[in-house]
């Protein structure tokens, strides 16, 4: 798979204690993403955050740290990424969601291993 010079990059920002039927949010919507052949997805883990409600969501805390602050990083092409927003939009009940331009410079490691 090869990627354009120009590309999108989706930005999803959940807590680590979403859920989409059975399974942790985050790992939900990158199997979609893998199953509807995006390029790539990323979760990020977060060490310290806060959302609508301004509640801190820390590492720091003496006790174990939950409900995470996470952010999916997905680029592909515009067109790919629009038909993954409604099913992302079936899966979410909160978050917030983002999408900028990206220019991609490299993509994969050159040997076509993918």
């Amino acid at each position: 798979m090869t990627l354009p010079r120009d590309a999108v990059l989706l930005r999803i920002f959940i807590s680590e204690d979403d859920r989409f039927e059975h399974l942790p949010l985050y790992e939900a919507i990158v199997l979609k993403a893998r199953e509807m052949r995006l390029a790539g997805a990323t979760v990020l883990r977060g060490t310290l955050g806060y959302g609508q409600g301004s509640r801190l969501h820390t590492t720091k805390i003496l006790r174990l740290a939950q409900d995470l602050p996470l952010v999916i990083e997905i680029v592909d092409t515009q067109e790919k990424i629009d038909a993954f927003m409604p099913v992302l939009d079936t899966m979410m009940t909160g978050g917030l969601v983002t999408l900028e331009k990206a220019q991609v410079l490299q993509y994969g490691d050159g040997r076509g291993a993918g």
